[in-house]
């Protein structure tokens, strides 16, 4: 093989990423952190190391694959490695190669399921859905004694923001993920230090932005971002720590069903007119009646005086003339279900209306604020959130239900709970 020779010096977070031995690392998290060319430069030093190597390279779109990675490398390779235009494919002498791919939308994704690929690399991970990584990860495999790895960049915000930040942020894992396959490797504009000496205003641009963009792009907040839907929610200002339920409350929840997420919140309303949700519940794959017996679990014991369901409930079923309500009620313990107003930008105008005011959530409930804090705005209706990726707006549903069912406050003599008014102990034990 001829002597490939590299220019540049990688800067001591760019050292972190080559030097990474997880299954899948993630890079980044601010603007100019020397993120392409970070990724581009340990895929090109991979395939010159490993005889017969399959790589692929993907970004979203194929202009920004284009001009990102596909001139540089052939500009930087030049003569060294062949390149097919038709199959967007360079080829290394000795036999290793790196697809170059992109990924518009989730009909893309299908053109990779059943390949089989070494090392995969995700340029700009936060736009692509956990539905597409997910496949992408189905990729990562082969019968060959090859590392088998997934190299990510990533900013905050964006349709991926929060499968990226749950993963390699703040590192919740579900079934099936490992703690020790993930690494994030945090990097911001100050560790570029090439970028600072050619372009020494750059920093300056950045903190000129408004402060949802600068928390993100110069400082890599994954808490802020632009185009947050409830940055209400980002700074843990609604955040409650250590609820405790006070003697005169009323508990209603919130319930959004589907075969593919029952979630329910269940709310607490004190005396004073303040909502707390201190209670989550979601899972996927349950029937009518295994998600009702669920959900008689978690409320039993709180005399729950009702809870707002999606009105989609109601529908009778062609085969049997029974509707998903009536299936659901006839389950011993179930509470009592009120059918929701499930207008959209007014409910959501609700919900951000109480939590400007009234309206907490427990720290236990953290997946609920992890979905909130991930909501964006819809591109094409300013006053409403995105329904994608939709795996994280259900729990938002269901609060979004419970807000509109006009939760009123209990009355201070009111002895419903067994607690005369002079038992009551007022504000709950917690800090808000």
């Amino acid at each position: 093989m001829k002597q490939i020779i590299l220019s540049g010096t990688p800067s001591e977070k760019q050292k972190l990423l080559f030097a990474s031995r997880c299954r899948y690392t993630a890079y980044g998290g601010a603007r100019g952190g020397g993120k392409s060319w970070a990724l581009r430069r340990k895929i090109i030093l991979m395939c010159i190391h490993y005889p017969n190597l399959k790589c692929l390279l993907i970004r979203r779109s194929y202009g920004e694959l284009r001009y990102n990675h596909i001139l540089p490398i052939l500009s930087e390779l030049s003569g060294l490695v062949t390149y097919s235009e038709l199959n967007k494919t360079v080829a290394f002498p000795n036999g290793s190669t790196v697809k170059l791919g992109y990924l518009s939308d989730d009909g893309d994704t299908l053109q990779y399921q059943g390949l089989e690929y070494d090392v995969i690399a995700i340029d700009e991970a936060t736009q692509l859905t956990e539905y597409q990584f997910n496949i992408l990860k189905a990729c990562l495999r082969g019968n060959n004694s090859n590392p088998k790895r997934m190299y990510l960049t990533c900013n905050p915000g964006g349709v991926g923001h929060g499968w990226v930040k749950r993963l390699f942020v703040d590192k919740l894992y579900r079934d099936g993920e490992r703690a020790e396959d993930y690494g994030f490797i945090q990097a911001t504009v100050f560790d570029n230090t090439v970028l600072l000496e050619n372009d020494p205003g750059y920093v300056s641009q950045l903190q000129s932005l408004p402060k949802a963009l600068r928390e993100a792009w110069l400082y890599g907040s994954w808490d802020i971002f632009s185009g947050q839907f409830f940055p209400e929610l980002a700074d843990g200002g609604r955040t409650v720590y250590g609820f405790e339920m006070p003697d005169i409350c009323r508990v209603t929840g919130g319930l959004d069903y589907g075969f593919d997420a029952t979630a329910l919140v269940l709310l607490c309303a004190d005396p004073y007119g303040r909502l707390t949700v201190f209670r989550e519940f979601i899972r996927s794959d349950l029937t009518l009646t295994a998600a009702a017996r669920r959900i008689a679990e978690v409320c039993r014991g709180l005399n729950v005086d009702y809870i707002a369901a999606s009105p989609d409930l109601w529908n009778r079923r062609q085969d049997s003339g029974i509707s998903g309500y009536e299936t659901m009620m006839s389950v011993e313990g179930m509470p009592p279900l009120i059918r929701a107003d499930d207008r959209r930008v007014a409910g959501w105008r609700a919900v951000r209306e109480f939590l400007s005011d009234n309206l907490y959530v427990s720290a236990e409930c953290t997946e609920l604020i992890r979905c909130m804090t991930s909501l964006t705005y819809d591109k094409n209706r300013a006053e409403d959130c995105s329904d994608t990726p939709h795996d994280i707006t259900h729990l938002p549903e269901a609060l979004r239900y419970a807000v509109m069912s006009r939760i009123s406050p209990p009355e201070q003599d009111n002895d419903r709970y067994g607690v005369k008014k002079r038992g009551m102990r007022g504000v709950p034990v917690c800090k808000y």
